[in-house]
């Protein structure tokens, strides 16, 4: 038998009275010995568990499956009474939560036949097996012992004496065990069951007084059984002995699902904690015996149990795994509330019949037992007397009664010396633990040798002592004396107690006798008759009296003062008569009734037709008594209590009734006043307001600018786009969620889609009304559309919104479907591609690589040409090259010989209709404007970014627009009028051939295999050429398509107007073949440029927190842009050092970003955070006070969730604010002339004010602390504070920490010297925007301030398999606006090399001889593609000016000469004083010396300008200052202060602060000189090139930016002129709206580098003049 598993059983109950009130469903299902529970959350989600036995216990028992007591104990209580008389150590336990039948099974029903559980049936079965021996040769012993565990406490049931905690031992022979706990010796059942019964009362009698239910405790039966067989052949007596533990355990319930507190909570951790452990136990027992034991050195380490963690796991220790035969009964609740208490029981029992027990034969233990304590006393002696202390032995004898010597003599005669013996114990080492030992070891001794008879009589002493105390406690004993219980009286009046657990109801009787009876405290002063204890229970609680009269015998309650008793529910002060039947409640926890039996036979004598009580009188009968009779008067508090609340209410509305009235008086007279105010100081404004607004006559270019500005405005289309992505993105995400649910691979996001030469729309995307409106659009439509990509095939197709909501119906409908369908079922249904399925489209055999443009200028003069164009995705990818000859042939000319593969394909004939050409330009191009209609400026506008700008463009910005489109995309329209009379070959009516012919195909992916390209006219899309499809492999060499198509056309005026300015469209195609796409759940928003994936991980910009202590105000809308400034700000955490000084903390700038660092801070120090603010000086731009800064929204990762309001946000005190004078090291050459502006504030910061953990502990490795900051900052002139918001990232050393400045490998390898403390600060670039207020009353303005519901924050059913992915929004707008500049500027791209490489090809034929051709092309492109100048000429000639001109013409003055003159001006001063102010004077006075210069400086005209159409000297630009001033800061605020007293400010602005990304992009980095104004002498500073903005630095090693330039702001100039005359060559200059800055670069190609980085329209200029001219020389 040894190895054997641990039995396990479970059982599953009917419902109980509270599962059905609650109606519940049965969630455990049986199959013979599987057992399954259901999820009721989710029905599939099933969990099945094999058991030993499954007993089916849930319906009646006329059910064929149903398990009845007698089943569960004939398969497991008659193998546990075999294997006992086999001698071996047998345990059942139950385990289960409480109710769930764990006592049912063990105990059952004693009084109802056939309901008798485990424990009763076993005890009979064993005595009738005693009975049933016929052999003489045996004889059989049995002893009992029974024992409670509560709260880790053991407590005897069957010896009244034991009274207290017993203590657990260990033996090393006998193991575990408790002491002095009793065992009874028995010899039938009937001794058993009455000792059972005598234990569960006493339990009952400890639970009552303790306020306890018996379901708090672990009970634990043990039954000794010992077997005698004399061999009479050999004299010998062999034993056999077996311990049956039959252990009921507590319940298993939670202490959330029970709501316990206090007390029960404190019960309820014991429990637990016994329970808990117990798993333990169970669980490494189970590890051990399943796992393979390969490494048992490692095993041995990991194989420890836990018996010791708790009293019921050491005592079962030996039941756990180790010699005994052990069965495990589960009760299960069939309930679904009790689902996680019924699963976890199920696991608990699953890794129970994993445990393997060793069970061993206990033969002849006694006689060895004896032998081996017998030598350990002899041993302990002998370790006593070797020390000397051989007395204390027969003195410990003595006073046990165990002495082994008679001689009591020699005992007395040493009696003198016991005065010392506690000092001699003392000083011997380990003489008191041997002592210990030894009564210990003596006691189990006299235990083991004690006679069968001597037990007996032991056991009836105890027995005697049992019912005495019994007797007193309330247990009556029937007159035999052989039952315990409670039996009424049939005259005496007597109380029975009622309990919570209706086994413990009425099982005390306490009588009360003649005269008084007594009730209170055990410590009371005087003896009481009735002992009670407990809470609210008093030392004398109250009285009993006990009188016969004339009525009888009557029984007055009479409580003490300021004792809790209760009568029928009723609170009693004063002596109450007492009539049978009554209930009483003795302080909170006693409940008794009172039974009168004279009394109540005399009532049912008088009614003996009185009916039997409809509810019987329980406890819950007391109890809801109890508060029925409170609650009537609590009722009465309630009212009363509710009625003076009223009161309070009425009273405090009418007093702040009257306080608002009195406010509302006080405004209106206020009001009233300020309305006064105002109509004496504009008295006539009504007279203004009737001024009529059509005096006002507009030019014929006005009227038609403001037809264009209305056409804009119409269709202004991304707000109302806007609407849609907010409104259908919970459609986008329930379809993603339905996709991921079913596994469809399809993923759906949105996506804008606008008509582009690129991107045409195609019909099925347009919406019907779309359509129709298309001839009356004078702008290219923009839609909102999904992009449906589907994974499985590879496939990308767009659907409209329409077409989404449709689809998602039929998608809900299989959702709904799919419940019923098998998974192979629905594999199938996704393999068929039928159309069926809503989540697929077909999808066609070729699609479309991409688009690409050729322009047929060349036709006009005609010269062939090779072009090599891009092929253009939708998205505005270069997908690859073609290269496609023009040229103009006869009608009989053959094709060239390209060798094999070349395919002619005839002459076509193309016809080009006026009134078709014309529909077609109506339908795309805006009349008047330009010939195409696209602007960049058109394309590119979104409502919602940039509404600080002004709201429509300017006649001038329309002016340069128009302009530059004009010059880019018909530079030949001045050859309107020549071409039409002397260019022979398209005469009108002649027909024109030429010929396309597609060459080659390169660096087109391998992911399209087959190409073939199609090409037509961009109006003609039905008439379309092809080609033949060609392999691609994506290496080798380009495809070579050798494709000739000859066309033939009438000519007319359209189609010269074509060649002039439209292309003809080439579409290439290609078989795609299927490549993965990333999975829905790491769809997150793709970045706009996906080579940015690379880059460096930077900071979010995070909204600003907050403020505390400012009033929410709502901010006014902001209008025109006044003025912009670039601000630069330095961030210090500032720590106290042992010096009494703030010292700025370390900061690690390894990451290499600027503007980025982490601040290395100490753990427990005082902070303050310092914060300096550095930007040009301008009148605007005025500090007046710092009025609040807040940090908050502490984490550990850089993105933050604004969305939770953060109880952490902290506002700092403000030490100090301030304009400062800048430090040495950030004092630079820019501040020699006219100083930078320094603000600077500090503030206080105690972190340990936030409560936080993240700021208190020292931070773990790898993880950094990130936290908000916002600054509010007072501005002159402006409504409301300006807020600087930045992201802190920090990590938190110990204080003990040394920590230094990391250097990174620029600063390892740099050369210079730097200090470490000038690197500890952090950089913020800031773009400061000052904006006039806004109309609040124009309708733009009306329709932003309108709210749209978005619907992506609503939840959809699956939303959360949705992790990390989210529909786009506004982001998406955006990026579609970069996509369209990115189209527009690759077709400006294409249409530049197409006029570069014709003008190419003229040069040639003109160095050829073909001298005919210059006087047509000379005047075009002479021209660079610069924006046309003024002609001067024809504004000379132009006598007539009118006001509206002239106020331009000033304007435009005034622009040029700001942002050229001044600061060109300062720069040449500061370099050479005498000569560059003379050039200067000679460059404003003398026109014809500046059109005589060969500079490249786009501002060189301004003087012609100036001097050529005006006379006035009134238009003429202010003279330049030969010197800048450098005032001081001191002059600087006087300055101001003057300034602003004679000229006070009435304007009001709103100001904007928003943090600019740092680009990850260098363009360029390295050294530049820079020419320092004060000194005349050059500067070297490092500078790096992220555009838009130029970062200096004062060495290669310095980690902190000095000084930036902002390049979209800044015009950069070169002069070849200016070299010349300063004599310092590579020189260019920066000139900003502030100051202008002259660099010098090393060499010449490091000069054009720089200007390259700076400025590449600029460099591409220069070279390609550059170019010309060598070209000019080389012809020369």
């Amino acid at each position: 038998m040894a190895g054997a598993s641990v039995k396990v059983a479970v059982r599953v109950r009917p419902f109980n009275s509270r599962e059905i009130g609650k109606e519940s469903k049965c969630i455990i299902q049986m199959s013979g010995n599987t057992t399954t529970i259901i999820n009721p959350k989710q029905a599939k989600d099933n969990k099945s568990f094999n058991f030993d036995y499954s007993y089916w216990s849930h319906t009646s028992p006329e059910d064929i499956n149903f398990a009845s007591q007698l089943q569960v104990y004939k398969d497991i209580g008659e193998e546990m009474l075999l294997h006992a008389f086999e001698g071996y150590n047998v345990c059942i336990f139950a385990y289960g939560q409480t109710g769930a039948g764990k006592s049912y099974t063990m105990m059952g029903k004693q009084d109802v036949k056939d309901q008798q559980g485990i424990i009763p049936l076993l005890c009979e079965d064993l005595f009738t097996k005693f009975n049933d021996n016929a052999d003489n040769s045996m004889s059989y012993s049995v002893e009992v012992s029974y024992m409670e565990i509560y709260c880790e406490r053991v407590r005897d049931l069957l010896n009244p004496k034991n009274k207290g905690n017993l203590r657990v031992r260990e033996h090393p022979l006998m193991g575990p065990y408790v002491e002095d706990l009793s065992k009874l010796a028995v010899t039938a059942y009937n001794d058993i069951q009455d000792l059972m019964d005598s234990g569960n009362k006493a339990r009952t009698v400890a639970a009552t007084n303790m306020n306890e239910t018996s379901s708090r405790s672990h009970a634990v039966f043990n039954i000794i059984f010992t077997q005698k067989r004399y061999d009479a052949e050999t004299d010998n007596t062999s034993e056999k002995v077996s311990k049956i533990s039959l252990v009921d355990l507590a319940g298993s319930e939670r202490a959330d699902s029970t709501g316990a507190k206090g007390t029960r909570l404190k019960e309820g951790a014991n429990i637990n904690k016994s329970l808990t452990t117990l798993g333990k136990v169970i669980s490494a027992l189970a590890e051990v015996d399943s796992g393979p034991n390969k490494n048992k050195k490692k095993k041995k380490v990991e194989s420890f149990i836990p018996y010791r963690d708790s009293v019921l796991t050491w005592l079962l220790r030996e039941n756990l795994g180790g010699n005994s035969r052990t069965a495990m009964v589960a009760a299960l609740s069939p309930a679904d509330i009790n689902y996680d208490e019924t699963l976890s029981t199920l696991r608990y029992a699953d890794r129970a019949k994993q445990i393997r027990c060793n069970a061993v034969i206990n033969e002849d233990p006694n006689n060895r037992l004896v032998r081996e304590l017998k030598e350990e006393v002899s041993r302990l002696k002998d370790l006593l007397f070797a020390q000397g202390l051989g007395d204390i032995i027969e003195m410990t004898n003595a006073m046990t009664g165990m002495s082994p010597s008679p001689s009591l003599s020699a005992l007395s005669s040493r009696a003198g010396s016991i005065a010392s013996l506690h000092d001699r114990i003392m000083f011997s080492p380990g003489s008191e633990e041997a002592i210990e030992r030894l009564k210990e070891t003596e006691k189990i001794i006299a235990e083991l040798n004690e006679t069968w008879e001597e037990k007996l009589r032991r056991t009836e002493a105890i027995r005697m002592e049992r019912e005495a105390l019994l007797a007193e406690m309330g247990v009556a004993m029937r007159e035999d004396g052989g039952t315990v219980g409670v039996f009424s009286p049939k005259k005496t009046p007597h109380l029975v107690n009622l309990n919570e657990d209706p086994l413990m109801s009425e099982c005390l009787l306490y009588y009360i006798k003649d005269g008084i009876t007594r009730v209170g405290r055990v410590d009371a002063s005087s003896r009481q008759d009735i002992v009670l204890s407990g809470h609210f229970i008093k030392d004398e609680h109250c009285t009993f009296t006990s009188s016969t009269g004339p009525m009888g015998e009557t029984v007055v309650l009479e409580p003490c003062e300021g004792a809790e008793t209760y009568v029928n529910g009723k609170l009693v002060t004063e002596p109450t008569v007492l009539k049978s039947g009554n209930r009483i409640i003795l302080g909170k926890s006693h409940v008794f009734r009172f039974n009168h039996p004279v009394q109540a036979r005399a009532e049912r004598e008088r009614t003996p037709c009185a009916e039997t009580p409809a509810e019987p009188v329980d406890w819950a009968f007391a109890q809801r008594e109890l508060l029925d009779k409170q609650g009537i008067d609590m009722k009465q508090e309630m009212e009363q209590r509710l009625q003076e609340l009223e009161d309070q209410y009425r009273k405090e509305r009418e007093e702040a009734n009257n306080l608002l009235e009195q406010q509302r008086l006080d405004y209106e007279s206020k009001l009233e006043a300020l309305q006064k105010q105002v109509d004496s100081y504009y008295p006539e404004a009504p007279d203004e307001e009737e001024e009529p607004e059509e005096e006002v006559q507009w030019t014929e270019r006005e009227r038609e600018l403001a037809v264009w500005s209305f056409r804009k405005w119409r269709c202004y289309q991304f707000t109302s786009l806007r609407d849609l992505l907010w409104g259908n993105a919970i459609f986008l995400k329930e379809a993603n969620a339905i996709s991921v649910e079913l596994k469809k691979k399809v993923q759906f996001q949105f996506v804008l889609l606008t008509d582009t030469l690129y991107s045409p729309l195609p019909p099925d995307l347009l919406p019907p009304e779309a359509t129709k409106d298309r001839e009356k659009r004078h702008f290219p439509r923009t839609i909102v559309a999904v992009e449906v990509q589907d994974q499985k095939n590879g496939a990308t197709h767009y659907w409209t919104l329409q077409k989404l909501r449709q689809r998602l119906d039929l998608m809900r409908e299989m959702y709904d479907r799919a419940a019923d369908v098998p998974n192979n079922t629905t594999e199938d249904s996704e393999n068929v591609m039928t159309g069926g399925d809503p989540f697929y489209d077909r999808f066609p055999w070729f699609r479309l690589v991409g688009r690409a443009f050729v322009y047929l200028s060349n036709l006009l003069y005609p010269v062939p040409l090779v072009h090599r164009v891009a092929i253009v995705s939708e998205k505005g990818e270069v997908k690859g090259f073609l290269r496609v000859a023009v040229q103009a042939i006869s009608a009989d000319e053959e094709a060239p010989d390209y060798g094999s593969g070349v395919r002619q394909s005839g002459t076509a004939k193309i016809s080009f209709e006026d009134q078709q050409y014309e529909k077609f330009q109506s339908e795309s191009c805006s009349v008047g404007l330009s010939r195409t209609g696209i602007s960049q400026e058109e394309l590119r506008i979104v409502e919602g970014e940039g509404q600080n700008a002004e709201l429509g463009p300017s006649a001038d910005e329309v002016n340069n627009n128009t302009s530059g489109a004009d010059e880019l995309e018909s530079p030949l329209k001045s050859l309107d009028g020549p071409l039409d009379t002397t260019l022979e070959h398209l005469k009108i009516g002649n027909v024109f051939t030429f010929r396309v012919t597609v060459l080659q195909a390169s660096s087109i992916s391998a992911e399209y295999a087959d190409i073939f390209c199609q090409f037509n006219f961009i109006h003609r899309h039905d008439e379309a050429f092809s080609t033949e499809p060609l392999k691609n492999t994506g290496r080798g060499p380009p495809l070579g398509f050798y494709h000739v198509q000859n066309i033939a056309v009438e000519v007319t005026k359209s189609f010269v107007d074509y060649i002039k300015t439209q292309p003809i469209v080439f579409e290439v195609f290609g078989h795609y073949q299927k490549q993965p796409f990333l999975p829905l759940c790491k769809d997150v928003i793709s970045p706009l440029r996906p080579c940015r994936r690379q880059f460096p991980r930077v900071m979010p910009l995070s909204k600003p927190v907050p403020a505390t202590k400012l009033t929410a105000m709502t901010r006014p809308q902001a209008g025109p842009c006044h003025c912009k400034y670039d601000l630069m700000v330095f961030f210090e955490i500032c720590e106290l050092e042992a010096t009494g000084d703030y010292i700025p903390a370390v900061v690690d700038h390894r990451g290499g970003m600027p503007c980025h660092g982490t601040f290395l801070l100490h753990q427990g120090l005082q902070r303050r955070i310092s914060i300096t603010i550095v930007h040009e000086s301008g009148g605007d731009m005025e500090w007046k006070d710092i009025r609040e800064l807040v940090v908050g929204r502490l984490r550990n990762t850089p993105e933050a969730d604004e969305t939770i309001i953060d109880p952490n946000i902290l506002s700092l005190n403000i030490l100090s604010a301030g304009y400062v004078r800048p430090m040495q090291d950030d004092r630079q050459f820019l501040d020699s002339d006219m100083p930078r502006t320094f603000y600077r504030f500090e503030a206080a910061w105690d972190s340990s004010m936030h409560n936080s953990l993240l700021l208190n502990r020292v931070t773990p490795y790898g993880e950094k602390i990130y936290m908000t900051l916002s600054a509010y900052l007072e501005m002159e002139n402006c409504l409301q504070p300006a807020i600087i918001t930045k992201d802190i990232c920090m990590v938190f050393y110990s204080r003990d920490t040394k920590l230094s400045a990391s250097r990174s490998i620029r600063n390892l390898f740099g050369t210079g010297s730097l200090r470490a403390a000038d690197g500890n600060r952090v950089t913020g670039v800031y773009e400061v925007s000052l904006c006039n207020l806004a109309d609040a009353g124009s309708p733009g303005m009306q329709r932003r301030r309108r709210r749209v519901l978005d619907t992506s924050v609503a939840y959809v059913r699956g939303e959360e398999n949705l992790a990390g992915w989210r529909p786009r929004s506004d982001s998406l707008i955006l990026d579609h606006q970069w996509e369209l500049e990115k189209l527009s500027l690759l077709q400006d791209v294409e249409k530049t090399k197409h006029y570069l490489l014709l003008r190419e090809k003229l040069e040639s034929t003109l160095l050829m001889g073909q001298d005919s051709l210059q006087t047509r092309i000379t005047e075009e492109l002479s021209e660079s593609p610069q924006p046309p100048e003024v002609d001067h000429e024809v504004s000379s000639s132009s006598e007539i000016i009118t006001e509206r001109q002239r106020e331009l013409a000033a304007k435009c003055l005034r622009l040029l000469t700001h942002s050229f003159n001044r600061e060109y001006s300062h720069v040449c001063v500061s370099a050479s004083e005498s000569k560059i102010s003379e050039m200067s004077i000679t460059m404003l006075r003398d026109s014809a010396s500046i059109s005589a210069l060969n500079t490249i400086t786009p501002s060189s005209t301004c003087p012609s300008l100036v001097d050529g159409c005006y006379g006035n000297p009134e238009l003429r630009p202010p003279m330049p200052r030969s010197r800048a001033v450098s005032p001081s800061p001191d002059t600087q605020e006087k300055s101001i202060n003057q300034t602003s007293e004679t000229k006070p400010r009435t304007r009001k602005f709103v100001p904007d602060i928003q943090e600019i990304r740092v680009s990850p992009i260098v363009s360029k980095k390295g050294y530049l000189h820079f020419l320092e104004p004060q000194t005349n002498g050059w500067v070297k500073r490092y500078v790096v090139v992220r555009r838009p903005y130029v970062y200096i630095y004062n060495t290669e090693r310095d980690s902190v930016e000095r000084a930036i330039l902002n390049l979209s702001s800044a015009q950069v100039e070169y002069s070849e002129d200016q070299q010349a005359m300063l004599k310092t060559p590579y020189t260019f200059a920066v000139c900003t709206e502030h100051r202008g800055i002259l660099l010098q670069a090393t060499n010449d190609k490091e000069m054009h580098d720089w200007l390259y980085a700076f400025n590449p329209l600029l460099a591409g200029t220069i070279r390609s003049k550059l170019s010309r001219r060598r070209a000019g020389q080389m012809r020369m």
